[in-house]
């Protein structure tokens, strides 16, 4: 099962905007290499389960990993050829909204010419620009 939340206050909320610069987020917590985004954009659970999977299979079990995002903005989505009106559609999936500079994952435990090609192999699953940064 993909990134969700479990519980929260309201089943549907608005999108809103995003800006582009995170200065947070925009440092290395947990590992000794990590991916950044260099724009903004929004994440769906998938591409963050697919991401995640792409990274756990090229350093095969022996580093880990931490995924620093979490999709936690439902997306609704009509049924097709439904007429306009009626309220709005049913939750979909789910997003993490992601600002330029943010941190998306991170590995540690595993040389660094494997964990840049880990990172980049998952950073091709992704929507948005990203860079590998220690």
């Amino acid at each position: 099962m993909f990134l969700q939340p479990r519980k929260t206050k309201y089943r549907k909320t608005r999108k809103g905007k995003l800006k582009n610069l995170e200065f947070k987020a925009n440092t290395i917590r947990f590992g000794e290499l990590g991916l950044k985004a260099e724009s903004a954009g929004m994440i769906t659970a998938r591409q963050i389960e697919a991401a995640r999977r792409a990274i756990a299979r090229k350093i095969k079990r022996k580093g880990k990993i931490w995924i620093c995002i979490f999709p936690d903005l439902p997306i609704t989505a009509k049924p097709i050829e439904s007429r306009m009106g009626k309220g709005k559609g049913s939750v979909s999936h789910w997003v993490a909204r992601v600002r330029g500079g943010s941190t998306l994952f991170e590995v540690c435990g595993i040389p660094t010419h494997i964990a840049i090609e880990a990172l980049r192999s998952g950073s091709k699953k992704l929507p948005i620009k990203t860079k590998i940064f220690d």
